[in-house]
């Protein structure tokens, strides 16, 4: 097949991701693109519609899975509507497509999220011109292990498909790829008379913070927060949906880093951003015009721990012998484990890399290169509009860790918002989440969120009490009842009034040496009930919280009443839960 001359030798590069991860592999797979003259436009997911993609001739996939095989957020309306039953099986009969998964094997549901879409396109009519590619997490590479080899593939059956115009040449490999952006010097004037975009993005909304408090014990070792915001206007928003705050990292861990890099006297230079590359990614909101210490305090990511592409940039950056020697050694196949112990292992910043590599001087254009973006972070809604107009409420967990060279960390965004005093304004935009209840106030509701998990349960069951709902049942888990039961209190009350069947599972207030206990134990335990709810009265099942095991184990306990309950066999208790989900009746919203 080659490629029509209308076409151009273009392909559309469509990343999904929770991270990061996955833009940062779309970017390098636009940029192996660009060595053979194929054009590249790198777009986010959620910015992509059916119809857009019934535009194109020819789409690269790089898809994240999050959890126990869930698409990433931002993937969610799209997956929705490529499920759409009322598609033709040749919707997509001219369009060629090849996907790449990143994900973790350590998880049972491997790269789920990319299997899926890859049989969805075909049963749709797209042609997969290139075999699925699945990164690993766990490979002494990490995604780069697959990503590259498939990269290259790639690349030679793109050439195969349409060959190199005669007076054109392969781009070596491992020249250093020309910056995204150039940064011009311009005037004061030019930065004060720009409207900061996130403020002009009518997505977003002003709050004003009124609380923030923490709400577990003052010696509990976590710091859990409540947070309300109050807007002048009533916000929209339904239960299950999501906040998501653009953090700014702190003046002085700013400055720190500016005077590592050698930056001071420049950081205050108004400058002008003009995307040269067109197939690379930029941070969200970004101003045409800004300066350095803005990029650093609300752009660019100094604290995240480097992947190996931060390491090929800077190899190239240093003007010691030495340092180059030792950077090529950690990108080597024979330096894998090496890189690893030094950066992966410990958990080592960008900022530490580089105060340690002193030589290593990167050019101002290359910064949104070699530094990634500093990303937004999504926090579920924990209240209902109806209960709270004009208000919105979060919980959220400080990130707060010691790494195994003992070095204290804190999460970006958390420290942001625990700092926070009464009366700051918050820029917040609302998203959609996966959850969504049932019509019909009398169909009984089963929320199960242990942790913080219990933010979109909060808001869920304030809508049904408010709405007149009472078949309501919370399965809520924690360490102690008097250290982090999160709403205890508010929970308790609905209970005494008859509008919540409150279950709890506390794992560490048992005697020393008992079996721990957990929501999914708790609710093997209610199976009986569970069952008349769920098989008799057609209720629904809302999981919220941790993506790691809990899911999974709650899915199980439900396959255990099926069992139990209703004398189905093991295959048919599973296929049950199946069946629920497909049915929209058990839905998950959960995060890793």
């Amino acid at each position: 097949m080659l490629i029509s001359e209308q076409d151009e030798r273009s392909v559309f590069v469509v990343y999904a991701t929770e991270t990061g991860n996955a833009q940062d592999a779309a970017d390098y797979v636009a940029r192996q693109c660009r060595r053979i003259a194929f054009r590249c436009r790198v777009a986010s997911v959620d910015t992509l519609s059916l119809p857009d993609l019934l535009n194109e001739s020819m789409v690269i996939f790089i898809i994240s899975t999050t959890g126990s095989g869930v698409e990433p957020r931002s993937m969610t309306p799209f997956w929705t509507n490529l499920l759409r039953s009322d598609l033709p099986p040749d919707t997509f009969e001219d369009l060629y497509f090849s996907v790449f998964g990143l994900g973790d094997t350590a998880y049972e549901k491997f790269c789920w999220a990319a299997k899926k879409l890859s049989k969805r396109m075909e049963s749709l009519g797209a042609c997969e011109f290139h075999e699925r590619g699945e990164g690993d997490e766990q490979h002494a590479f990490g995604i780069d292990g697959a990503l590259q080899p498939w990269t290259d593939e790639l690349i030679r059956i793109l050439q195969e498909m349409d060959p190199l115009p005669p007076d054109v040449e392969v781009a070596p490999a491992n020249d250093v790829p020309s910056p995204r952006v150039s940064l011009a010097s311009t005037s004061q004037a030019m930065l004060d008379g720009l409207q900061d975009p996130l403020k002009a993005d009518l997505q977003y909304h002003q709050g004003v913070v009124k609380v923030n408090t923490r709400i577990t014990a003052d010696d509990w070792y976590q710091d859990v927060r409540h947070l309300e915001l109050e807007f002048e206007y009533n916000v929209q928003y339904e239960p299950g949906d999501v906040a998501v705050i653009h953090p700014s990292a702190s003046a002085s861990e700013v400055d720190e880093f500016l005077a590592t890099m050698g930056w001071e006297d420049q950081a205050e230079q108004p400058y002008e951003i003009k995307q040269l590359a067109l197939d690379q990614s930029l941070p969200d909101h970004l101003p045409e015009v800004t300066t350095l210490r803005r990029l650093f305090t609300r752009f660019l990511d100094f604290k995240a721990v480097p992947r190996r592409s931060f390491f090929q940039y800077i190899a190239h950056f240093t003007t010691n012998e030495l340092e180059k020697e030792k950077l090529e050694d950690f990108l080597s196949p024979a330096g894998a484990d090496e890189l690893y112990e030094y950066c992966y292992r410990v958990r080592r910043t960008i900022h530490e890399v580089l105060a340690e590599f002193r030589h290593v001087k990167i050019p101002i254009d290359y910064i949104f290169d070699v530094f990634p973006p500093l990303r937004p972070r999504e926090f579920s809604i924990a209240s209902s509009v109806k209960k709270y107009p004009h208000q919105m409420h979060l919980c959220i967990a400080m990130v707060k860790y010691r790494t195994k060279l003992k070095i204290p960390r804190t999460g970006v965004c958390t420290s942001y918002l625990s700092g926070l005093n009464l009366g700051d304004a918050l820029q917040v935009g609302i998203k959609k989440g996966t959850i969504r209840l049932p019509l019909k106030l009398d169909t009984p509701i089963i929320c199960v969120g242990p942790g913080t998990g219990i933010a979109p349960m909060r808001a869920v069951i304030e809508e049904r009490i408010i709405s007149g709902a009472r078949s309501n049942i919370l399965y809520f888990g924690c360490r102690s009842a008097s250290k982090d039961q999160h709403y205890g209190a508010e929970w308790l009350a609905y209970a005494k009034d008859g509008k919540l069947q409150y279950r709890t599972a506390f794992s560490r207030d048992g005697p020393e040496g008992q079996k721990r206990t957990y929501v999914q134990d708790i609710i093997r335990e209610d199976a009986e009930n569970l069952w008349k709810l769920v098989n008799e009265q057609k209720g629904w099942v809302l999981i919220s919280g941790s993506s790691n095991k809990m899911p999974l184990a709650v899915k199980e306990a439900i396959a255990f009443a099926a069992e139990t309950q209703g004398g189905y066999s093991s295959e048919e208790a599973k296929r049950y839960v199946r069946t629920m989900i497909q049915e929209g009746r058990l839905i998950e919203e959960c995060w890793s």
